[in-house]
């Protein structure tokens, strides 16, 4: 089907207009008129090509609300009308231990990203939510529960998820130590997240600058990690430790802030790392992990917990063709906390 989206040819080329076709519906897809598209840091890498794998032309967005417009023969979960999200994935083997165990993301073979991936079948390209329209394979695509405000829903696709399946992996709950690094897009997500879990959360920071975002978003304490007499008197204070930053940073200081058997979980950064001593993990058997995404299963579920809990990103909303000023803006950090786009304002002429 003809629809149009946002596109970057090149790496040092603005995102603009871009008419193209989307894979004809096969029987078990579902069709949707996209309402909403979040705006992820992984979107600017990508247009960019920070990561070195990037295909033009690119349309970004894996933070996706919309209203189902077509179904196929084979779909038993959504009618024609339903509001239905679709975040980072869009297909998986199916068949891998993983993916029977609800771990798409874990697949075996690779999932299909939304964007900038080769589909399964037909090998083309695929591209994301930056768009009016989007074909999905109906196991992907979640449903949005009653009461949940689609508008500032998108969000919890990417930075939600992400910072979610670390949580209840690490089986956060009341009572739990969690101490959050960064206050951005994933940051303020899983502050918000862990306070609603019941647990005691601590955003770490290097200035004191955030102590009234972060106490306003459900956490207790700021810990200035730049103050040495702080971070002394925080030593063996944490269960776990959800770092969202995502750039190349020293973990060093942060090691010996968790308690025995605690874990540093990396959710931000994509690449390399700086070197760090392995004494604090040797003496303290505490450890460092990453985390994707979860699976749809528990994307479901976080979904889920959102609306009985009314958990939902800060975001602001933009037009379509503010996306250029979003990217300037999203790498000075001068977003709170997530950029939402009103694909309303996208027309296919």
């Amino acid at each position: 089907m003809k629809t149009i989206g946002f596109a970057c040819t090149a790496a040092d080329a603005p995102l603009e207009p871009f008419v193209f076709e989307r894979r004809a519906p096969r029987a078990n897809d579902v069709v949707m008129e996209i309402l909403y598209s979040g705006v992820c840091h992984s979107d600017l890498h990508t247009a960019r090509n920070d990561w070195g794998w990037t295909v033009y032309p690119n349309v970004p967005g894996h933070e996706i609300v919309g209203r189902v417009i077509e179904i196929g023969t084979d779909v038993t979960k959504y009618k024609v009308g339903d509001y239905a999200a679709v975040g980072c994935m869009v297909d998986s083997c199916q068949t891998c231990d993983q993916c029977r165990r609800g771990e798409e993301q874990l697949c075996r073979e690779g999932n299909t990203n939304t964007y900038n991936s080769p589909d399964r079948i037909t090998g083309e390209i695929t591209k994301g939510g930056y768009s009016k329209h989007l074909v999905v394979r109906e196991e992907f695509a979640c449903r949005i529960p009653d009461g949940l405000d689609i508008s500032r829903a998108a969000p919890l696709l990417c930075a939600g998820i992400t910072t979610y399946s670390p949580l209840r992996t690490w089986n956060v709950g009341p009572g739990s130590r969690v101490g959050v690094i960064g206050l951005g897009g994933l940051g303020h997500m899983a502050v918000k997240l862990a306070s609603a879990m019941g647990a005691e959360v601590t955003v770490l920071s290097r200035s004191a600058d955030k102590a009234e975002d972060a106490r306003s978003l459900g956490a207790e304490k700021l810990l200035i990690s730049t103050n040495p007499e702080a971070m002394e008197e925080a030593q063996s204070s944490f269960d776990l430790i959800i770092d969202t930053v995502p750039v190349q940073h020293d973990l060093a200081p942060y090691l010996p802030l968790l308690d025995v058997d605690g874990t540093l979980v990396i959710v931000g950064q994509v690449g390399p790392m700086n070197a760090f001593n392995s004494v604090p993990l040797l003496l303290g058997r505490r450890r460092v992990a990453g985390s994707p995404i979860g699976g749809i299963r528990q994307t479901q579920e976080m979904l889920d917990f959102c609306a009985r809990k009314n958990v939902l990103p800060d975001v602001e909303m933009i037009r379509m063709d503010q996306i250029t000023e979003a990217f300037e803006r999203m790498e000075r950090a001068d977003v709170r906390y997530r950029f939402v786009i009103d694909m309303a304002s996208l027309e296919l002429t």
